[in-house]
């Protein structure tokens, strides 16, 4: 008897006209509430960079990687497709704690394109990176917050994991170069369901602000949380990740006095802004998810990763990053180049009206460097 085995998938037919990227977002987990919105926006970038001419003349192709499992499983899966040949680049918006195991094991291999804002501090070959860190992100807002707002005393509350505890780090030198001081600080498991005693700590701490650096999910049951216990009263919030999709999940009566900061917010009213929203409604119509700076950041780090491409005129890492310090992109924020690997970027605070976000001020990032 014969045996008839199922046709191969088609991300592992080998075809040279196609170039394959791995697309690594949250489809699980905390982060999970703006993974459709991520592949949205990246797919969009996709087929725009197609209908320009795709990359090196291929048409671009992404795989979808549920970036919220265990990181060391992403890895292990990434670099699979990575010795397959399946993928020939990497995007998306995933975690700190899975960059840190993704990038050994493939940024030498095929370039890399990490979209989340994160801590800082990543120099390895072959990753580059749209999104914002705190010395650009959280140091000047916490700068017009003091000045503004008068906040002296802050209480920090994150995710046990490397992005909210070396951004803490870095927000008690902020604090202390305000006049103020960090007077507590908590960390808890992705996942987190019970905040009341955290509550209880702010509450006692007579913190001016609380320092949000919760995931997805987590920061949504964290602002009914202090809501319900009437701390919105008392103190601000400062987040360096809340967007749209977190803000209509957490509600207009969780959300006052609550202020984000992010290099892009979807209300920003510019020409730039206005095309994307255009593009992303004409595509997708009025029901899909939300735009905000997580998903407008994996359109981004499609646009950046065919850029990159097309400059060095090679898919060989070591002259991708010859080539990177040239290039540069038009996206919804305008004109971006790349400095070291990072993008540079105009940042914004903003606070929440409603369901949205009221954007208050274009932060100064000259004042942020030392």
């Amino acid at each position: 008897m014969f045996r008839h085995d199922p046709p191969a998938p088609d991300w592992f037919t080998v075809d040279d006209s196609v170039l394959r990227v791995a697309l690594v977002f949250p489809l699980q987990g905390s982060a999970g509430i703006f993974g459709p919105t991520c592949e949205l926006c990246a797919r969009l970038a996709a087929e725009e960079v197609n209908r320009a001419g795709g990359v090196l003349g291929k048409e671009l192709r992404l795989l979808s990687v549920d970036g919220g499992a265990p990181p060391r499983e992403i890895a292990d899966r990434v670099a699979a497709l990575v010795d397959l040949g399946v993928v020939q680049g990497v995007t998306g918006w995933h975690i700190s704690s899975v960059r840190q195991a993704l990038a050994p094991r493939i940024a030498h291999r095929v370039p890399y394109v990490y979209t989340a804002l994160y801590e800082g501090g990543e120099h390895t070959a072959g990753v580059f990176l749209t999104s914002e860190t705190p010395r650009d992100q959280l140091r000047p807002a916490m700068r017009l917050l003091a000045r503004e707002r008068g906040v002296r005393r802050w209480f920090v509350i994150g995710n046990d994991y490397v992005w909210p505890r070396r951004t803490a780090r870095a927000a008690h030198s902020y604090a202390r170069e305000c006049g103020g001081s960090v007077g507590g600080e908590v960390y808890l498991p992705l996942g987190t369901h019970d905040f009341e005693p955290v509550l209880r700590r702010i509450e006692r701490s007579d913190a001016d602000a609380v320092l949000m650096l919760l995931v997805g999910s987590d920061a949504v049951r964290f602002n009914r949380a202090f809501a319900a216990a009437g701390l919105d009263g008392r103190c601000l919030r400062l987040s360096t990740l809340m967007d749209e999709n977190m803000l209509l999940a957490s509600g207009p009566a969780a959300t006052a006095d609550l202020y984000s900061t992010a290099g892009f917010f979807a209300s920003l009213a510019n020409q730039d802004t206005l095309d994307f929203h255009g593009r992303y409604a004409a595509r997708y119509g009025v029901e899909a998810p939300a735009l905000g700076s997580l998903g407008e950041s994996c359109y981004e780090g499609v646009l950046l990763l065919a850029a990159l491409i097309g400059r060095a005129g090679t898919l060989e890492v070591a002259a991708i990053g010859a080539a990177a310090d040239t290039v540069s992109y038009e996206g919804p924020r305008g004109l971006l180049r790349l400095r070291d690997g990072h993008v540079r970027q105009r940042i914004y605070l903003a606070r929440a009206d409603g369901l949205d976000f009221d954007v208050v001020a274009e932060l100064d990032l000259h004042s942020s460097r030392p």
